[in-house]
């Protein structure tokens, strides 16, 4: 099976979408043959053609060295805004976990590593059961936690990552933060309890974003080599839960 990483967040709007691309974008320069995948996307418009397209997938699908067509990389995706199960049972459509993990083995084929990027946070519930995270447990996958800084981010991440190890079937690759909140004050201590918190070193901080600012330029932090050692790992196999 692909291996992959597992994009989740302390929240929803904390910035899974950026480093997603990013690492995709970075691992696509190093010359891997990844994937990106969204695999469910609830919040899209219609194109041209009447399809139902998500913004962040097709981000996903330009960033990555492995083209695919969108119906893989983002298989369930629904109009209204809303928390993805609640989409799917407006819609009538099943999303159980059994089909992710299909989609998945179907969407790899073609690559030698994959980047998937969930949908809110860890245990986001699918419809009509189940959980986004049982995708990645069973799949063993290694999980990055996107921490968007301000304030109540120690308490989410702490709690995220204790549902994390509490499986034991997934590998914790680490964490990033990202700078969402321009009057989180105390960032520089925030980030030390957060270090003790996860037992870990940020993989990488994004700053603060203004909207005109370049937003390839943020792959060239996961450009470093706590990056390519953590990547290294997974593809290995020597990433354990």
């Amino acid at each position: 099976m692909t291996p992959g990483l597992f994009v989740t967040g302390t929240n929803t709007g904390v910035g899974k979408t950026l480093v997603a691309v990013a690492w995709t974008q970075a691992l696509a320069r190093r010359g891997h043959r990844v994937v990106a995948l969204k695999p469910i996307a609830s919040g899209a418009e219609r194109d041209a053609a009447g399809r139902l397209r998500n913004a962040d997938a097709r981000a996903l699908q330009a960033a990555a060295s492995v083209a695919l067509p969108y119906e893989l990389v983002n298989p369930y995706c629904f109009e209204p805004p809303i928390a993805p199960h609640l989409a799917a049972e407006e819609a009538q459509v099943a999303t159980p976990p059994a089909r992710l993990v299909e989609h998945y083995r179907r969407a790899t084929a073609g690559a030698d590593l994959a980047v998937v990027e969930g949908a809110g946070g860890w245990r986001v519930p699918l419809y009509p059961e189940g959980f986004l995270s049982d995708l990645p447990e069973q799949l063993g996958l290694g999980v990055v936690l996107v921490v968007g800084l301000t304030l109540g981010c120690l308490n989410h991440a702490r709690l995220t990552l204790e549902a994390i190890e509490r499986s034991g079937r997934c590998a914790f690759i680490g964490w990033v933060g990202n700078a969402i909140d321009p009057a989180f004050e105390r960032v520089a201590a925030n980030v030390r309890t957060l270090e003790r918190l996860t037992g870990a070193a940020p993989l990488a901080i994004i700053p603060t974003l203004r909207p005109e600012a370049n937003r390839d330029a943020v792959s060239e932090l996961f450009e470093s080599r706590t990056m390519q050692a953590a990547v290294a790992r997974l593809m290995s196999g020597t990433a354990r839960p």
